[in-house]
């Protein structure tokens, strides 16, 4: 009797062990249930928020260019075509004198290591080889002195000085142009400033009565050529200040090379 007891204690405390073991690995289901929906809500939240973010900026995008195209329309299409030919011819001849800019700088110390070499060694012909190889208005005028200089220093002096007026017209060439176009883009936009405002006077004469709204479209109009003449000549400036900067630089190391230039013969005349 009492064996029969103890295997029945056995046995009832085994399946109240299986049956705490399944309780466990339910509530760890349904814990694991509960944390992948609330993973998945989470990443539902952030694409509605990131959804919303994206539409934004291509609705941005696209009304700036709409604001744009309709600023255009509104200002008139005659003056405001003519101050948008002003910006292309301005940035145009800007990017030109960037470029030719930008490939007439030569580095000096690179030059006279070659010329003196050359000197040296070769000779004036072989100086003169070196600066008909070498890029750049400080090479075309060494060039220059190179080819007088059994003429004298005084005479390579001079035409080091001439060739180098010569070379700073090339520099400043179609910057009269590029001023032109900031000059110019603003009167436009005055102009079609003026004759807005006259058109909506008109308009005003031929109601015969004071329209608030009439008034302030036609001037909001009128004005919109002016701030466009102003933006563009603003841009053009920014080019021609750079522009005139880099001549300047341009300019200075060129004076500067040819009074080296003019010791370095003069070292070459004493060593004969």
């Amino acid at each position: 009797m009492k064996k029969l007891f103890a295997f029945i204690a056995v046995i009832g405390m085994l399946s109240l062990g299986a049956s705490t073991n399944l309780i466990a690995q339910d509530e760890t289901a349904e814990q694991a249930t509960v944390d992948t929906t609330q993973v998945a809500e989470e990443v539902a939240e952030e694409v509605e928020e990131a959804t919303p973010v994206m539409e934004e900026e291509v609705i941005e995008s696209t009304s700036f260019h709409k604001v744009v195209k309709k600023q255009f329309i509104q200002g008139g299409a005659m003056f405001m075509s003519f101050v948008l030919l002003a910006l292309i011819l301005g940035l145009a001849l800007s990017i030109e004198r960037i470029i030719y800019l930008n490939m007439s700088t030569t580095n000096t110390k690179k030059l006279f290591a070659k010329l003196e070499e050359a000197l040296n060694n070769g000779g004036v012909e072989a100086a003169k080889e070196v600066c008909r190889n070498t890029r750049g208005p400080i090479a075309s005028i060494f060039y220059q002195g190179l080819d007088r200089v059994d003429e004298g220093i005084e005479v390579v002096e001079k035409s080091v000085v001439s060739y180098g007026s010569v070379q700073m017209g090339l520099l400043e060439k179609g910057l009269s142009w590029i001023g032109l176009m900031i000059g110019l883009a603003p009167m436009l936009g005055f102009m079609g400033t003026v004759i807005g405002m006259i058109d909506a006077f008109d308009s005003i004469q031929s109601m015969g009565t004071i329209s608030p709204a009439a008034v302030a479209g036609g001037i909001k109009v009128a004005l919109i050529t002016t701030v466009s003449g102003l933006i563009v000549a603003m841009i053009l400036q920014v080019f021609y200040n750079y522009c005139t900067a880099k001549i300047d630089s341009i300019v200075n190391n060129m004076e500067d090379a040819s009074i080296t230039l003019l010791d370095i013969l003069v070292k070459h005349n004493l060593k004969k």
